[in-house]
């Protein structure tokens, strides 16, 4: 069906398109009889201002843009992103704006998707997530003038704005946990390593499990999938002495672990114990039900967007942390077998 056009509106008014372009836009010109009439015939119709040729006359798109690079299978099976992209639309519905989302292989075409969008006038500001330990995008975009909020970090050297959650405190708190239970060996499913959030994780576990005097812990990184997730945890329970408790990066691998786990005849939490992160609704629904990392991962979401809106309308902003994730104790949790 053909989009309605001024000229259409001018027609159904019996105005002129200069009479339509003055009452849609509030301008004086016109009666407000007029006004009234060229509005109610625009809303019967359908019609809505084309962004295109507002970017043209005032430089604004109305839109945010949030590139991925992650398998777009994975993305629609992860809470996270969902849980995120929830929250950061939350935010943009309060001002009519929208986000424009791109699922990307490499950091590569990430920023040449950013080149496009800069060029076409296509997005006023970018949200940059996934931050890596050598990212070149945050340069990319102050290099091309593109406004950007960064969905983690800190990030050290980087020009632009970020929020940011304690990773290091919730690892901490985590191991914490599972020291007290009793626990000596500890092993962890992490996301993959060049991932600044999944570097500072590591740090921290590895900080933690020293510092609790643990006799044995491991990481194995995998790419968030199901899939990768069973796999390392294969892995992890195939050693000898085989870990009593595990901690997973993220849901999606948790509950695919406790599959495994079950699989390789292991009562979870008589034999081990399992953690989560992120306690989306999946960590609930498993039986027995996940001890999760908890965080606000929609308020997370809404926060950058907010900061993002701030940015574009001048505003002064610096890095804030977001709201401190907790430890939600379930049944996946209990002392180690003797």
């Amino acid at each position: 069906m053909r989009r309605p056009t001024i000229a259409d509106i001018a027609q159904a008014a019996g105005v002129s398109k200069g009479s339509v372009s003055y009452a849609l836009n509030g301008k004086p010109g016109v009666s407000e009889a007029t006004r009234l009439r060229v509005l109610a015939i625009a809303e019967e119709l359908g019609w809505a201002p084309s962004t295109a040729a507002r970017a043209l006359s005032d430089g604004r798109a109305d839109a945010i843009g949030m590139v991925v690079g992650r398998p777009a299978r994975t993305l629609g099976l992860e809470p996270f992103f969902m849980e995120l992209m929830s929250g950061v639309q939350t935010a943009l519905a309060e001002t009519s704006t929208s986000l424009l989302l791109q699922v990307t292989p490499d950091q590569e075409q990430e920023v040449r998707t950013y080149r496009n969008w800069h060029a076409q006038s296509r997005v006023d500001g970018v949200l940059v997530v996934d931050l890596l330990t050598e990212d070149r995008r945050p340069a990319a975009l102050a290099e091309m003038g593109l406004p950007a909020v960064l969905v983690g970090g800190p990030l050290p050297g980087a020009a632009q704005p970020c929020v940011w959650s304690d990773d290091a405190a919730s690892v901490a708190r985590a191991v914490g946990y599972l020291a007290g239970l009793g626990h000596r060996r500890v092993s962890r499913v992490a996301g993959p390593a060049a991932l600044l959030h999944t570097h500072r994780r590591t740090a921290a576990f590895e900080e933690a499990a020293a510092a609790l005097g643990l006799s044995d812990w491991a990481t194995v990184h995998a790419d968030y999938s199901d899939a990768s997730g069973a796999q390392a945890t294969r892995r992890l329970l195939s050693r000898r002495p085989a870990p009593t408790a595990l901690v997973f990066d993220n849901d999606l691998m948790a509950v695919a672990g406790l599959g495994v786990a079950h699989e390789l005849g292991f009562a979870v939490p008589a034999d081990l114990s399992v953690v989560a992160w992120d306690d989306s609704p999946l960590c609930r629904m498993t039986r027995p039900a996940l001890t999760a990392v908890s965080r606000d991962v929609k308020g997370y979401g809404e926060h950058a967007a907010r900061v993002l809106r701030e940015l574009l309308a001048g505003g002064a902003v610096t890095d804030t942390a977001a709201a401190p994730a907790t430890l939600v104790e379930r049944a996946s949790t209990a002392p180690p077998p003797r």
